[in-house]
């Protein structure tokens, strides 16, 4: 049909001609996604998974979505928004002498495998027949090319060890490995909290502490979660946090909590702290929704996420399944089956997808942490437009079983938190391989020294001003001020860089999570009535399903381009900044560890956030920066207009 049509695809040059300074003639290609997403109201949004499409309601979405799902017309249908979407041009036609990199791992010390474009020797096959083995038929005849490694340089931070950090030893419990994040802490914020200007959510400190002298207890804490979780629910809010949570449960978990802190014995200073999990991730005695009607009684959830299993295990009293955009294929977080998560800021308003509820029950205080799933930046985007701290670690940092298979090579689980200091805590407790896999080849975890005064010096942050600008100007002079801030104050560098192909690794990206996510569903699709999908849900599949073996294997090339470029870049720089919102995909798509932390408000009050991508397995060097962004920007937090005291001290 390409031929037919005329689709003419683009003839990359090889990666290695690339020219990555701020001069370079690169052509930057804007995605539309231009414009604050807390400028959509609360409609029905079609959002066609982040396709460009016009966004419709009611009857229009409707006559949309049957005409797609349609043989004849929707083929038809579907060849044009891939053309409208420049998915011929830069992927299914396109020209390139890289051969594919299929899982974005990235093995110790900063070496990762890179497949070489000048070599006429075979790679090995196990690699990708171990780790995909739905790609058997993409690999038959694979690409020639030769596997070479290459090592992240260790940029400005000599060696690239971590600064002032403590490192977790194999063997430790989960309850070990919190209790050593604790004693990399600041001092309690308790003793500085008279001279703070903005607003303050409750962190993991204040509950234990509060636990530990008798203020409260975590059955008070259960009690007043349960009435806000209720008064949330119903109108004039609706705000549909969560899609399900027990009431017996979270007060038998809270009784037991209660009884170790009478004793004087709590197992960790997670102990009795609420934590919500987003409906991705299997937590007993709760269905597994993935955001639908029906997908949970077709794969039942039999066992704890080993996420979970961990967090359990420190005491936190787990308060149920938060609510999520439907199979994770939106970013707006509107719900047709459970409601929309409304952002506490302005109800009014989405909070952003897909791990929406989680963002949103951390914002309103109904929970220092939640966890999420990042696929898209699925816990950076609604943790910015919530204003709270979101972390995305490194690919395979965390382990991923018990999380529905929706994204085996882009997603991760993640951390929303009130605090960085929150996001550091629960990252040492989920964070380390599996005892079933010993022999895998990870780096040791690193926690920063957070209670040291000095902060990390010489640091070099890289900036693509064309990727960095691509947003409305209150967006961007906030984060121009934030960066300022580090750089006035602790001596920081911004380096201008040029980061080609931006718009080709996203339409990469979407290739790639939606072909593995319809593979993933296939057996459950089958079973699955169609009527029992959203209709946004239904477009986005139907898109996904188009997508070839020729087109997937392509978007893989794209990510050895991708991975060569981003690792020169960090030859010049320790981590890369931008502005959260729309600027997600590299962190997936590539493995590499982000976070985003609030900077300030847009004219309508709403939370900006502010990322930082780093190189592999530097979790320790973001949190570190994350927190000196925090302390500078802190003062000027603001409430949301739906915010709950569940430690009764307001």
């Amino acid at each position: 049909m390409g031929k037919l049509f005329g689709s003419g695809g683009v003839i990359y040059k090889p990666v290695e001609d690339l020219d990555l300074t701020p001069h370079s003639d690169e052509i930057y290609v804007a995605a539309d996604v231009k414009g604050s997403p807390h400028s959509f109201l609360f409609l029905p949004i079609s959002s066609i998974a982040l396709l460009i499409a016009p966004r419709m309601v009611g009857l229009v979405i409707k006559i949309f979505t049957w005409v797609l799902e349609s043989r004849l017309f929707g083929l038809m249908l579907v060849y044009i928004l891939k053309k409208a979407n420049l998915i011929h041009k830069f992927i299914t036609y396109a020209e390139l002498k890289e051969p594919p990199v299929f899982v974005p791992s990235h093995p110790c010390d900063g070496i990762v495998y890179i497949p070489s474009s000048k070599s006429s020797r075979s790679p090995s096959r196990h690699l990708v027949l171990s780790r995909m083995k739905f790609i058997v038929s993409l690999v038959l005849n694979p690409p020639k090319s030769q596997m070479k490694m290459v090592s992240y340089s260790p940029g400005t931070l000599a060696d690239h060890q971590e600064q002032e950090v403590k490192s977790i030893q194999t063997g430790l419990s989960p309850p070990d490995q919190v209790q050593l994040a604790a004693k990399c802490l600041p001092p309690s914020t308790e003793a500085t909290e008279n001279t703070q200007q903005g607003f303050r959510r409750w962190t993991i400190q204040d509950y234990s502490r509060a636990y530990s002298s008798g203020e409260t207890t975590p059955t008070k804490v259960a009690e007043r979660f349960l009435a806000a979780v209720n008064e949330s629910s119903m109108h004039p809010l609706n705000m549909s946090f969560f899609i399900n949570y027990n009431s017996e449960e979270i007060l038998k978990q809270a009784a037991e909590a209660t009884r170790r802190y009478e004793k004087g014995e709590p197992i960790s200073i997670l102990d009795g702290v609420p934590i919500a999990i987003k409906d991705e991730i299997d937590c007993l005695p709760y269905p597994t929704t993935g955001g639908t009607k029906r997908l949970h009684k077709l794969r039942p959830c039999t066992e704890d996420a080993c996420c979970v299993e961990r967090l359990k295990s420190c005491g936190a009293v787990i308060v149920g399944k938060t609510n999520m955009h439907e199979l994770g294929v939106g970013t707006s977080g509107i719900n047709p089956h459970y409601g929309a998560a409304r952002n506490p800021y302005d109800p009014s308003k989405i909070s952003g997808g897909s791990s929406s509820g989680s963002a949103a029950v951390v914002s309103a205080g109904l929970c220092p942490v939640a966890l999420g799933v990042d696929g898209g930046g699925s816990v950076r985007m609604p943790a910015a437009l919530c204003g709270v701290v979101g972390l995305k670690p490194t690919f395979e940092r965390v382990p991923h079983s018990g999380v529905l298979p929706l994204n085996w090579t882009v997603g991760m689980v993640g951390v929303l938190a009130s605090t960085v200091e929150d996001s550091l805590i629960v990252y040492a407790a989920i964070s380390g391989q599996l005892s079933s896999n010993p022999t895998a080849l990870l780096p040791t975890v690193d926690l920063p020294l957070l209670n040291k005064s000095n902060f990390i010096s010489k640091v070099k942050m890289a900036k693509y001003r064309e990727w960095f600008n691509d947003c409305n100007n209150g967006i961007r002079e906030c984060c121009e001020k934030a960066l300022d801030k580090l750089c006035s104050l602790y001596g920081w560098e911004t380096v201008e860089v040029t980061i080609p192909e931006i718009e080709v690794m996203r339409l990469a990206h979407y290739t790639t999570i939606g072909s593995e996510c319809t593979t993933a569903l296939s057996s459950y699709m089958k079973k699955l009535k169609t009527k029992e999908l959203g209709w946004d849900a239904r477009v986005a599949l139907r898109v996904y399903r188009s997508f070839s073996s020729k087109e997937y294997l392509m978007a893989q090339r794209i990510r050895s381009r991708q991975m060569h470029t981003y690792k020169e870049i960090f030859k010049k720089a320790d981590v890369i900044v931008s502005p959260t919102t729309g600027y997600q995909i590299a962190g997936n798509f590539l493995g590499l560890p982000a976070v985003t932390v609030p900077v300030g408000y847009d004219n309508l009050g709403m939370p900006i956030g502010l990322q930082l991508i780093g190189k592999p397995w530097s979790e320790s060097t973001l949190i570190r920066m994350s927190f000196a962004l925090q302390e500078l920007c802190s003062s000027s937090n603001r409430k949301p207009k739906v915010f709950y005291d569940l430690l009764g001290k307001a």
